[in-house]
């Protein structure tokens, strides 16, 4: 008995191999696919022109758009934003800031997480900018770096501006048809159909599940595409690389420090620039996919999508590096198969109190907003332990300290007592120092 689950689509290019190896890799990778599914429910198969949700791997396409309209004098990079985005506040962050994650403004995700996700939201691309609209200062000190997926979203706009069209528009001229990635696509619309999409899926103790929901963020981050297209845009990507003999778009923008160490990010994202792994990448996640694009400057190309929640794309790509950096000489189709059985390792189930009876009672603390953040928060105690509702969903805190409290990915900070809240601060990853008022 054969059994089809759903995996992921991976192949590797590298100018190291002789010509045959190449071939019998990409014919492999065919193989590999087959045994794996993009859709359960119909029983079909992972092929060459199988798209995929992408994810935060779409940014390297519109950071590109963006210095291509920069080399046509349709926008400079150390203009502020605000000029051509009037209702952003803080003034003084230029699109050098926002390609590189250098502007300060919270993420939009995360700060919608506050109000609490419920299955059938959507929410439009204006609706995101407006909170970055709502945002008066930067959440960092200047020359910080702070991942937000806003940055894409307004660099989107100003795109929009400048060139009188969609991004969706601009990028099949500019980009897609030029290079041929005929299968790619930006879906800024939950309702749109995506041509031989795969489906996305988890593996439960009651069986496999569906992982995307009505739920979408729209924007820059939205591209399904192939394995193949990917490949395309590397190739093009490392033409120019070679044509500019420093990391991609360098010569108009500087790679800055990022979060992730001791790594860069500029317009070919993040970019590792140690002599000997001089590389540009970038990874994606999204409602159950996950995706992986890694180009280096001798041309090695690896790119990874996956819809399995069980195999990250980026564990994948990392570990193919890696054995290919402890033995070159490796049959890089070795490496990938060794690579594919990867699985994510287990993690210890998160209790999640909002799914439990509580049959304690609870001590209203009071109602709070934040003027940079939408919805309301409510605050109670309960058996001793304070609790964080948003929407109807409790988070029970756990204190950290005399004054600090960690939640579901965020910590709450008192300024007085737990007996006498009347503010506090609430620190999310991407989304920090947000001060919440009682009403």
């Amino acid at each position: 008995m054969r059994c089809y689950i759903p995996r992921l689509c991976c192949q590797i290019w590298s100018p190291r191999a002789p010509r045959a190896t190449q071939h019998s890799l990409e014919s492999a990778v065919g193989k590999i696919s087959l045994t794996a599914l993009a859709s359960l429910e119909h029983g079909l198969p992972i092929g060459p022109d199988t798209t995929f949700n992408t994810g935060s791997v779409a940014k390297q396409i519109t950071a590109h758009l963006v210095l291509l309209a920069a080399r046509d004098n349709l926008l400079h990079l150390n203009q502020n934003a605000a000029d051509m985005l009037l209702r952003l506040k803080i003034s003084d962050v230029t699109i050098a800031d926002l390609v590189t994650h250098q502007s300060g403004i919270r993420d939009a995700e995360s700060l919608l997480s506050l109000t609490g996700f419920r299955d059938l939201d959507h929410y439009t691309a204006d609706d995101l900018r407006t909170l970055a609209y709502r945002q008066h200062q930067r959440a960092v000190p200047e020359g910080h770096f702070l991942y937000s997926n806003t940055n894409y979203l307004l660099l989107a706009g100003i795109l929009e501006t400048v060139h009188r069209t969609t991004l969706a528009d601009l990028a099949r001229h500019h980009l897609f048809d030029p290079l041929g990635m005929n299968d790619t696509h930006f879906k800024a619309d939950p309702r749109h159909v995506i041509p031989k999409a795969a489906a996305a899926y988890q593996a439960t103790p009651h069986g496999w599940q569906h992982t995307e929901t009505p739920v979408t963020l729209p924007g820059p981050g939205t591209l399904w595409t192939t394995v193949g297209d990917l490949a395309r845009w590397l190739t093009h990507l490392h033409q120019e690389w070679q044509h500019e003999h420093r990391l991609p778009g360098q010569d108009t923008l500087n790679y800055q420090p990022s979060d992730h160490q001791p790594y860069l990010y500029g317009p070919g994202l993040y970019a590792d620039a140690r002599p000997g792994r001089t590389a540009v990448f970038h990874y994606g996640h999204e409602q159950g996919f996950s995706a992986a694009t890694h180009l280096d400057t001798t041309g090695l190309r690896v790119v990874c999508l996956s819809n399995n929640t069980d195999i990250a794309a980026d564990h994948v790509t990392a570990a193919i590096l890696r054995r290919l950096r402890e033995s070159p000489a490796r049959d890089p189709l070795d490496v990938l198969r060794q690579a594919a059985k990867l699985r994510r390792k287990p993690t210890a189930a998160v209790r999640t109190e909002q799914a439990q009876i509580d049959h304690n009672p609870h001590m209203e603390l009071g109602t709070f907003t934040c003027d940079q953040a939408p919805g309301s928060l409510r605050l109670t105690r309960s058996a001793g332990a304070l609790n964080l509702w948003r929407r109807g969903t409790r988070d029970q805190l756990t204190q950290a300290g005399p004054t600090a409290y960690t939640g579901n990915g965020y910590t709450l900070t008192l300024t007085v007592s737990p007996d006498q809240i009347d503010r506090f601060t609430l620190d999310l990853d991407r989304a920090p120092g947000l001060t919440y008022i009682r009403k």
